[in-house]
């Protein structure tokens, strides 16, 4: 079977944008970031270039995606990833050969560009001769009926958890870009605290713009201060909440339980099924939070292409030799880290 894997080109056609997302939407497999959309959100967030790999057969039956994002930086080196910056959008193919055919072909192409490596997220397991790390997990909680038998389903602490904001009169809003400015003044200080580079506002900006009716913002006030924030967007039958952030002043009253309770409402009132609570490792801290919830694990495969069989790469918070500078950024003002932050993180995968 003989395909032809062709990449993308800088200036594509409606028709090409057209046809990769009829692809994704009749794949059984495909999840939200293998839309077209993101292309042009990561390039006008982080101006990085996109490689958008495609097989065909016969010259016009699809077969099979890649989307790879090349990250070249001074501080951070040469390197592509698929998809950067969240936790899904690797390979999306019909069959392992068109699998091994787009494989081949990124391969290739980034031997040229001198890049390090690359870093496939995969959601199954595959069949490539690749080091692969199973380091991380997805959670997800599958929703029963209503959102009733879903608070009953929960054990009694978690319950008063959710409702201990409301004695302090504390209230959940979820809307759009309307509530940006909230969500960013709370995850711009969650970041620096956790001693992360915040990403730039205008991420979740073009994110709101390019899904407008698959994204939502939600906000837990006190009074008018904007103390938990979250961003949740969905696709098919899963809703996933790629960031939620909370203010350490308040947490002692769950402002962070009751954002979580109202997003999980809001994903079941807009026929969500499933509720993707984001990656994490088994038995920290974040498993255990989202383990509460009733969420089921999900294993994660990430694959490397490694130029010269070197290690595998570490470019997260748990590597030692970044615990220098995360112990300084959490002592910068918040001010200081919206400026430098974006231009950091960008780089980051």
């Amino acid at each position: 079977m003989k395909y032809e894997i062709k990449i993308i080109p800088a200036n594509e056609s409606k028709d090409i944008r057209e046809a990769w997302n009829n692809y994704v939407e009749q794949h059984e497999k495909s999840q939200l970031y293998h839309l077209f959309e993101w292309k042009s959100v990561i390039q006008k967030s982080f101006s990085h270039d996109a490689c958008y790999f495609y097989a065909v057969e016969n010259s016009n039956k699809w077969k099979g995606i890649l989307p790879l994002i090349h990250i070249n930086s001074l501080l951070f080196g040469n390197y592509a990833v698929s998809l950067p910056f969240f936790n899904h959008g690797g390979m999306l193919a019909d069959d392992v050969n068109t699998e091994q055919a787009l494989l081949d072909a990124a391969i290739n192409y980034f031997r040229d560009k001198k890049t390090t490596h690359f870093e496939l997220r995969c959601d199954d397991q595959k069949q490539f001769k690749l080091p692969v790390k199973k380091s991380k997990i997805s959670m997800f909680l599958d929703f029963p009926p209503s959102p009733e038998d879903l608070f009953k389903s929960f054990p009694s602490k978690l319950r008063s958890q959710i409702r201990r904001p409301e004695k302090e009169n504390m209230h959940f809003k979820s809307g759009g870009l309307e509530l940006l400015e909230d969500f960013y003044k709370v995850f711009s200080v969650n970041m620096r605290d956790l001693g992360t580079p915040v990403y730039s506002k205008k991420l979740f900006a073009n994110i709101l713009k390019a899904f407008p009716k698959k994204s939502w913002l939600g906000v837990v006030y006190s009074k008018n201060i904007p103390v938990a924030a979250g961003f949740i967007i969905g696709y098919k039958k899963m809703m996933e909440i790629p960031w939620a952030s909370s203010l350490r002043k308040y947490n002692r009253f769950s402002p962070n339980m009751m954002l979580y309770w109202h997003m999980l409402k809001l994903a079941m009132e807009n026929g969500f099924k499933v509720f993707d609570f984001g990656r994490c490792t088994p038995g920290e801290g974040t498993y255990k939070f989202k383990k509460q919830w009733g969420a089921r694990e999900h294993q994660l495969y990430w694959y490397y292409w490694l130029k010269k069989g070197d290690a595998l790469p570490e470019m997260n918070p748990d590597n030692p030799k970044y615990k220098l500078a995360i112990g300084l950024w959490q002592k910068l003002p918040v001010w200081i880290t919206k400026i430098i932050g974006p231009s950091i993180v960008k780089n980051l995968p």
